[in-house]
């Protein structure tokens, strides 16, 4: 007989990010069957779901219901930042905890949330430590008006003054926005070695295709010569930009080969013409994680969460990683991918990165190199 197990799982269905809230919601559920039809596995889990619909207002109140008024103690969910933070003060109050599935800023952690994707030192600093020495360390920084686009920007500019380089303009959109013409204005006047992206959703998909009108225009601006890099964009939305994202560049812990039989996709749903991205991986993981530590007995109370992660690695879709006990944030594989069609070429393999959320031990000579010494006469 099979423990049963409420786990609350807080998507949105629709909204700016709904693509990408699609596949971590795929993944989720696909592991959620995986489990349950898993003769080996003591564990069955009963979804609790909750949909906010886009609106970040809604999170804290039905991560509340969830919590109040079901068994459940954990929860897969939350795409934003913004969504992640109003979670937080909840999950404290109830004793709960939320398994966060996307990238994110960094400089955070605590005990009621597993941080399952990339931090800053898994994406921005290996793709800035990769574009600079290929096309040069001035970037143009564009990003939609929230946490996610802030803060990475801001860590990018302490990057981009480490390698030596100019922030040529930086600009952010509201969520949703998908009026670009001044962006493109700006990034063909002032001609950047790259385009740093932390756009949103439409607001993405509208600069891509704008950008690719002006390369068109202007061979500057070719992903030859000035990518757009990103360090959020999956295979989940390479159909909404379409042959507009052919070339540029993005990080991140896992990009699907179609060459390689992945066991954890046998059996999967269709993916209404996209490819199984990080995000469906990360909350696939997420779910399959939260049933091991189960398994092996005790409910995986925050108090007892350290332990586990301390003894045990875990087989996920990125290989057999381990999450660290004090941070509680994943050692993943770092990749960069170049956009080809509706997937990604790999250009540059990590295998393993041990989570540094507070950039503690990054250390600009070994991404940018030692600086060179000016004479002055």
């Amino acid at each position: 007989m099979k423990r049963r197990v409420e786990i609350g799982i807080l998507y949105s269905r629709s909204g700016n990010y709904r693509l990408v809230s699609e596949a971590c919601h795929r993944g989720t559920m696909q592991a959620v069957a995986a489990v349950n039809a898993d003769p080996f596995s003591p564990i069955e889990f009963i979804p609790v779901e909750r949909d906010p619909e886009g609106n970040a207002d809604r999170y804290a109140t039905l991560a509340e219901d969830i919590l109040r008024n079901s068994g459940a103690r954990h929860i897969i969910g939350g795409v934003t930042s913004w969504s992640r933070k109003e979670i937080i003060p909840a999950l404290e109050k109830a004793g709960g905890t939320l398994w966060y599935a996307c990238p994110y800023e960094g400089f955070e952690a605590n005990e009621h949330v597993v941080y399952m994707h990339a931090c800053p030192n898994q994406h921005l600093v290996p793709l800035l430590g990769h574009v600079i020495p290929l096309y040069g360390p001035n970037g143009f920084l564009t990003g939609s008006n929230y946490i996610w686009g802030w803060e990475t920007n801001r860590v990018a500019r302490d990057l981009i003054a480490d390698a030596s380089g100019s922030v040529l303009g930086e600009r952010y959109l509201p969520l949703g926005e998908t009026d670009v013409a001044r962006l493109i204005h700006e990034i063909r006047a002032i001609r950047p070695n790259f385009i740093l992206n932390n756009l949103i959703g439409p607001s993405s998909y509208a600069f891509f295709q704008a950008y690719a009108e002006l390369s068109r225009q202007d061979d500057h601006f070719t992903p030859e010569h000035c990518p757009i890099i990103s360090c959020n964009l999956t295979e989940c939305e390479l159909p909404a930009i379409g042959s507009a994202g052919n070339g540029h560049l993005s990080a991140g812990p896992y990009f699907h080969d179609a060459s390689a039989k992945e066991v954890w996709l046998v059996g999967q749903p269709e993916n209404g013409g996209s490819r199984p991205s990080s995000f469906q991986a990360s909350a696939y993981a997420s779910v399959k994680i939260l049933a091991c530590i189960l398994a092996a007995g005790g409910d995986a109370s925050p108090s007892e969460l350290s332990a586990a992660f301390a003894s045990s690695s875990f087989n996920t879709p990125f290989g057999t990683i381990n999450i660290d006990p004090q941070t509680q944030h994943a050692t993943l594989p770092v990749q960069i991918g170049r956009i080809v069609d509706n997937g990604f070429e790999k250009v540059s393999i990590t295998r393993a990165v041990d989570p540094d959320p507070y950039l503690s031990r990054y250390d600009r000579s070994k991404v940018f190199g030692r600086r060179r010494l000016k004479v002055v006469s």
